[in-house]
């Protein structure tokens, strides 16, 4: 946060230096705060978007701590903050859009460009060695291969920890795919068990089948490739998650799409700033390379983002002029 505080400093004295070059160039002269979410890629977003806007546009900007609902719902009430980077719409779909028709908040663009990634996953190397395993079906013949430490005469599946929300539609899953005389479901106990027992794993290059998602660190630093499942169908979807209905079905998880929300009043009066968040989507590969660098270097949100903006000057400088590139540049 401090480098944050002085380089409002910065820009303020830019501002009276040249008679408002700087608010001009951003369009406002109004503090553009930015949700810092409370998890590794959207917090890093945050940074890389507050450090682009601060020192390419000149903005007066500010980082403040945001999660999902109480983000959205303060943007659709105040109209702050001004910008939710990483945005997943499928947790306040009802709400937000609502404020889109009302015109109270607007979407500038994907945050994600191929959306949010859930699914069953085998190592790489296991789906060489077993050309066979390609879909969910697959799973009963193989479940010696991937046993129950517990329970040998049983495959072991690495479901979600207890409360997730996905720990309902993975139960839901393996009823519908009758994997419960073949496979037992079991939960890790947390997410940091779950992260555990993938990375032993592959670090040992042992059989492992896993519910996992993305973008994240684990799926940046490894290879890893997702189990097939008939396409997504919504209704069959709204069963799965909902524990007392009884007709589980077969059926992908949903990619939802995952925006850069922001205030309305921000594209009114700095229409260059919602251009350029227009432009900022990122895939699930080049996220997860990102956090994969923060996780192994033990990094925080503004090292990790510092970082990205040295080292992947070929991705962010498309989303900007080239003066404008020039300036960030310069001020790394």
């Amino acid at each position: 946060m401090q480098r944050i505080k002085l380089a409002i400093a910065t820009a303020f004295v830019a501002v009276g230096a040249t008679g408002g070059a700087f608010a001009a160039e951003c369009g406002t002269d109004r503090t553009i705060d930015i949700a810092e979410m409370n998890w590794p890629s959207a917090a890093a977003l945050a940074h890389i978007h507050a450090t682009i806007l601060e020192e390419g546009y000149g903005c007066n900007v500010e980082l403040v701590a945001g999660d999902s609902v109480p983000t959205s719902a303060s943007m659709l009430s105040k109209g702050r903050p001004a910008i939710a980077p990483e945005l997943w719409i499928g947790t306040v779909q009802d709400q937000w859009k609502k404020g889109l028709e009302e015109g109270t908040v607007k979407d500038a663009g994907l945050a994600i460009s191929d959306g949010a990634v859930e699914g069953w996953w085998i190592p790489a190397y296991v789906a060489e060695e077993n050309p066979g395993l390609k879909r969910v079906e697959d799973l009963p013949e193989y479940a010696e291969l991937f046993a129950d430490p517990d329970d040998p005469g049983q495959g072991r599946f690495y479901s979600c920890p207890p409360g997730w929300g996905c720990e309902i539609a993975n139960a839901a899953l393996f009823e519908a795919y009758d994997l419960e005389d073949s496979f037992n479901l079991f939960s890790p106990g947390s997410g940091g068990n779950l992260d555990a027992s993938i990375v032993r794993a592959f670090e040992r290059e042992e059989p492992i089948v896993f519910y996992y998602w993305g973008p994240t660190a684990i799926m940046g630093k490894y290879d890893m490739v997702q189990l097939e499942m008939p396409e997504h169908d919504p209704e069959v979807w709204a069963c799965n998650v909902e524990s007392s209905c009884e007709n589980k079905g077969k059926s992908a998880f949903p990619t939802p799409p995952v925006t850069v929300g922001t205030a309305a009043w921000l594209a009114e009066e700095a229409p260059v700033v919602f251009d350029y968040l227009s432009e900022v989507a990122l895939n699930n590969v080049q996220i997860s390379k990102m956090l994969n660098w923060g996780a192994e270097n033990k990094a925080g949100a503004e090292e990790t983002a510092e970082h990205f903006l040295k080292t992947e000057a070929d991705v962010w400088t498309q989303w900007v002029p080239a003066d404008v590139a020039e300036k960030v540049k310069a001020a790394l």
